[in-house]
C-alpha cells in the first residue's frame, strides 16, 4: 500500500450509487488518506451524510472544468484524490485527467461501469452491444449507432437525455424500440423503467436524472451501414457528390485506422470526411470547404448521420490547411488543379502518409498522371453505369469516369 501511495500523487477512485459503502478496503484507505478530494457534481447526493474524513480542501468541478483541473495541477506532488462514478477510464473523468497528467502519475481503482452493470442487470453480452455517451454530448453521437436489431448502452446527462433519445428514435423510423431506463444502479433506488420510444415520446414517464440509458433497437428500420458506401440520398447535397460506388472505393484506398486524421479537401458536401468517420476506431477528419452553402451542407450531414465531433474549416486551399493538425492521410476530392493545393497537402503528410485524389476532367486527370510520374503511385479508373428507364424498358445510364491516384510519401520526399 505505502509503494502505491508514494507513488502516483493523483488517485482516481470509482465509487457505487450507495456511497462510501461501494469502496473496497483498501479504496476506502486512499480516500482517507488524501489532503485533497474532488468530487464530482452528481456524486454530491450519492455520498450525501457519509461520514468523510478530515481534509486540508474539497473541491468540486462546479467552479468550471478548466478552473478545477488548474487546482489541480497546482497541487501536483500532494495526495490528490478524485472520486468519479463507476470506471473512471470508461468515458470518465480518468480519460480527461489522463490528456494532462502521464499515467506513471496516476492510479485509478475503477468500481463496475454503468455499461457493465447495465449489461448484466439485463443480460446483453457486452462485446456485443455499442457503449456510447450522452453525457455532456450532442444527441447526434446516436444517430450512428441506430441500426435494425443494434443494442445500445448510453450514458445520460439527464431524464431529458431519454426523452429526447425517444422523439428521435421515433423520428428515424424506429419507435417500436425498447427503451430500458436503468436508474441508481447498485442504489436502494434501483428501478429499471421499460417502454417503447414511440410511447415515451409520446408520453413521457417521470424519470430520476440518474440513470443510464439502454436501446433494444426495433428489427425494422432503415438501414444506414457503418460500411462505407451509404446510398446518395443520404447526404444533402447540391450534385457535387462523391457517388456511392465511387465513394466506397476511394474509403477502401484511404484505409480507415485507430486514431488516424484525414483531411478531406475541397470536401463539397463532406461525404467522405463523414463516412471516414463512421468506421469508427476513433478516426478523425477535418472537413476543408471553400463555399458557405456547402459547409452548411457538411454540417447538417455529419450532424444526422451521428458524427458531429467533425472539424469544419471554411475556406480555400491552400490557405486554409494552414495551422491545421498534421494529417495521417489526405483526401483531395476537389481543386487537384489548384495553384498550391497538392504541394500543401503532400507537405504536411509525415513519412508513411496516403494521399488519395480523385479527378473527373480532363485537365484534373492529366493532373493526376504528372504527379504519378513524379511521386509514383497508383492510378485507377472507375466507370459506373446505373440501370435507368428507357422508355418502356431499361438501359445503362453511365457517370461521369473518375480517375484515382493513390501515393505513400516516402521518407526521403
Amino acid at each position: 500500500m505505502s509503494e502505491i501511495l508514494h507513488g502516483p500523487w493523483l488517485t482516481i477512485v470509482g465509487i457505487g450509487d450507495n456511497g462510501l459503502e461501494s469502496l473496497t478496503p483498501e479504496a476506502q484507505s486512499i480516500v482517507w488518506q488524501a489532503e485533497t478530494l474532488v468530487i464530482g457534481e452528481r456524486l454530491d447526493a450519492v455520498i450525501d451524510g457519509s461520514s468523510l474524513p478530515s481534509l486540508k480542501r474539497i473541491l468540486t468541478w462546479g467552479a468550471g472544468f478548466r478552473e478545477t483541473l488548474a487546482e489541480i495541477l497546482r497541487l501536483r506532488g500532494t495526495p490528490v484524490t478524485v472520486l468519479a462514478t463507476g470506471d473512471p477510464m470508461h468515458f470518465g473523468i480518468g480519460a480527461t485527467l489522463r490528456r494532462y497528467v502521464s499515467a506513471e502519475e496516476m492510479f485509478v481503482l475503477p468500481s463496475p461501469s454503468a455499461f457493465s452493470l447495465a449489461a448484466a442487470r439485463l443480460g446483453w453480452p457486452l462485446q456485443s452491444v455499442a457503449q456510447i455517451s450522452l453525457h455532456g454530448r450532442p444527441l447526434s453521437h446516436l444517430n450512428r449507432h441506430v441500426l435494425p436489431r443494434a443494442r445500445i448502452l448510453a450514458l445520460t446527462s439527464d431524464a431529458e437525455t431519454v426523452q429526447a433519445a425517444a422523439v428521435l428514435l421515433a423520428e428515424k423510423g424506429f419507435g417500436a424500440s425498447i427503451l430500458h431506463v436503468l436508474e441508481h444502479m447498485g442504489g436502494a433506488q434501483e428501478r429499471i423503467f421499460r417502454m417503447t420510444a414511440i410511447d415515451m415520446a409520446e408520453a413521457p414517464p417521470l424519470l430520476s436524472d440518474f440513470n443510464t440509458l439502454a436501446i433494444d433497437c426495433a428489427q425494422n428500420g432503415p438501414l444506414l451501414s457503418p460500411i462505407a458506401g451509404l446510398p446518395d440520398e443520404a447526404f444533402r447535397h447540391d450534385g457535387q457528390l462523391t457517388k456511392r460506388e465511387v465513394r466506397a472505393a476511394t474509403l477502401a484506398q484511404l484505409s480507415p485506422f485507430p486514431d488516424a486524421l484525414l483531411w478531406d479537401v475541397g470536401a463539397g458536401c463532406g461525404s467522405i470526411a463523414i463516412e471516414w468517420m463512421r468506421a469508427g476506431m476513433g478516426t478523425r477528419a477535418i472537413a476543408v470547404e471553400g463555399k458557405p452553402e456547402r459547409v452548411a451542407m457538411i454540417r447538417h450531414n455529419a450532424t444526422v448521420l451521428g458524427v458531429p465531433d467533425l472539424e469544419i474549416v471554411e475556406g480555400a486551399a491552400p490557405l486554409a490547411l494552414d495551422g491545421l493538425k498534421r494529417p495521417d492521410v489526405v483526401f483531395i476530392g476537389g481543386g487537384i488543379t489548384g495553384e498550391g493545393v497538392f504541394e500543401a497537402c503532400w507537405d504536411a503528410l509525415g513519412a508513411g502518409g496516403l494521399l488519395v485524389a480523385n479527378a473527373v476532367t480532363l485537365e484534373g486527370e492529366a493532373r493526376l498522371v504528372e504527379l504519378r510520374s513524379v511521386f509514383g503511385g497508383d492510378l485507377t479508373r472507375i466507370q459506373v453505369a446505373r440501370a435507368a428507364p428507357v422508355g418502356r424498358y431499361c438501359g445503362w445510364k453511365s457517370l461521369m469516369p473518375v480517375t484515382m491516384w493513390t501515393a505513400v510519401k516516402g521518407e526521403d520526399a
